[in-house]
């Protein structure tokens, strides 16, 4: 089940505005160039912001989602509907024969169970075609990002059109290692409507990580930093095998 950030219509309207600046998708546009992918499958595609752009490349692009929410706001950005949007998670997109599959955000981390994070790797191969490449960013567990979000306690407040001045609250709520949670307050201003958001994330080492993929069919090429956040993340390129 989708956390509400993502499921409640009136939180996926103003997600986009909390998430600030995506800098990071420049690095995946690069990514995509470097391997020459034309068919892009974007898992856990959210709002459709890497989906958004990666089209506007000239590329043929699935996004998958198991949130509803977030699809209709992504479909609305799709305005001449050159995106293929599909509401589930990795195993209800067809065997596509994608070029590459891309992760971006947190997504990796929300498959909290070892099962769940096998058959989403599992679901992404069947998509790809033999030689095709996944690349997905994961947290590194070292530099305990927890901490941070635990000290930076004070509320955010933006002015999101169509939805008037809303303030956020974030609180991590436990600390379980590999398992961090947090909770989303929002507050909407208009009509002083309180809407909560609980997550979960799964934080993997590289070792972990790798053992999975290989597990899975798949070969690791790189693991490299995210360009935009040294230090903090693993970003990972890795091809399914042939088998």
């Amino acid at each position: 089940m989708p956390d509400a950030i993502f499921a409640h219509p009136r939180l996926a309207a103003v997600y986009d505005a909390f998430d600030g600046d995506r800098g990071d998708l420049t690095a995946y546009l690069g990514i995509a160039g470097e391997l020459g992918a034309d068919r892009v499958l974007d898992v856990g595609c959210g709002t459709g912001c890497l989906a958004i752009l990666l089209a506007d490349g000239g590329r043929t692009v699935v996004g998958v989602d198991p949130a509803g929410a977030s699809l209709e706001v992504a479909r609305a950005k799709d305005r001449t509907g050159r995106i293929t949007w599909v509401h589930g998670d990795a195993t209800a997109v067809p065997a596509a024969g994608a070029d590459l599959a891309v992760m971006t955000g947190n997504v990796a981390q929300v498959f909290l169970s070892d099962d769940g994070w096998a058959r989403t790797l599992q679901g992404i191969r069947a998509a790809l075609r033999p030689g095709g490449h996944l690349v997905f960013e994961t947290r590194r567990p070292g530099y305990r990002a927890w901490e941070e979000w635990a000290a930076d306690t004070a509320p955010v407040t933006l002015d999101v059109p169509g939805a008037g001045s809303v303030e956020r609250r974030l609180e991590v709520t436990g600390v379980s290692l590999p398992l961090v949670s947090f909770r989303c307050t929002y507050r909407f201003l208009v009509d002083g409507a309180v809407l909560t958001s609980d997550s979960t994330l799964r934080f993997r080492d590289r070792d972990e990580v790798e053992t999975s993929l290989v597990a899975c069919g798949y070969r690791v090429l790189d693991v490299r930093e995210a360009p935009d956040r040294p230090g903090r993340e693993f970003v990972f390129i890795a091809q399914r095998e042939a088998r």
